[in-house]
């Protein structure tokens, strides 16, 4: 009579525990390897987001007005006036109602709209008062050298430059930490306080970055002079509110002019 083979209980209850045994390990090496794929995707990604706003604030900042940069007491927002155009004038406004002026056509021929910024160190360009360095909205037209700027309303203006040098400026831009939120405003027009009366939506306000360390925010401004720029540091913290890690950003930028 043949003999039937086959598992004993104890084989089979063997079996069971060795199989438990091995998925555990493979479960918890697939875990560890998916936690760690997405640690250094956030990583990547908070890497990615630091360049981008640091990039961002350094163009934005390499197109301001080196005198008009200027922060608030704690350091969490900077504003600045985003320069236009520039030009050398011929003379400045004259006679009982100072409304225009002759100067060189822009380089590329074209036209411009903004507030004309001449000299202004020493004085503050958020300001509006005449004498003053920074006049009423104005407009330089195409044409043939010379051209007339013409100025909305008479301005005249508190100093000259050495070099005959103006700017046209556009309204001041701002950018201010709230929370975890890194907000750019615009179009909020020109007020003494710094940062003031920014408007609280689209498309005045913008959102930059979501997810910054509370408070960690830091704009310094060292002011130009007529021997060199203005510089800017700052420097923030992004931070992932899942894993808690953070990555720390600064940096430093240049503005430079010509007075």
């Amino acid at each position: 009579m043949r003999r039937v083979a086959g598992f004993t209980l104890v084989e089979l209850v063997i079996v069971i525990v060795l199989l438990a045994i091995v998925a555990t390990i493979s479960v918890q090496f697939v875990a560890l390897s998916t936690r760690g794929a997405v640690d250094v995707a956030s990583r990547q990604q908070r890497a990615l987001s630091g360049v981008v706003v640091s990039e961002h604030i350094s163009r934005g900042l390499r197109e301001a007005l080196p005198t008009s940069v200027r922060t608030n007491p704690s350091g969490s927002c900077i504003e600045w006036m985003p320069i236009i155009a520039a030009s050398n004038y011929e003379s400045l406004p004259g006679g009982p109602t100072p409304d225009s002026f002759e100067a060189v056509p822009l380089p590329d021929g074209g036209s411009a709209r903004g507030r004309v910024v001449v000299y202004g160190y020493g004085s503050n360009l958020y300001d509006l008062t005449s004498p003053g360095p920074v006049s009423p909205l104005a407009t330089m037209p195409a044409g043939a050298s010379p051209v007339t700027v013409a100025l909305d309303s008479p301005h005249r203006f508190s100093a000259k430059s050495p070099e005959k040098r103006f700017y046209i400026v556009g309204d001041p831009i701002a950018l201010c930490q709230s929370g975890r939120w890194l907000y750019r405003y615009r179009n909020y027009g020109i007020n003494e306080p710094v940062a003031s009366g920014l408007p609280i939506a689209y498309p005045g306000r913008e959102v930059l970055a979501a997810n910054l360390e509370a408070t960690s925010l830091l704009f310094e401004v060292t002011p130009p002079t007529l021997q060199r720029g203005a510089v800017v540091s700052f420097r923030l913290v992004l931070s992932d509110t899942e894993t808690g890690e953070s990555t720390s950003i600064s940096q430093e930028v240049q503005i430079r002019n010509v007075p």
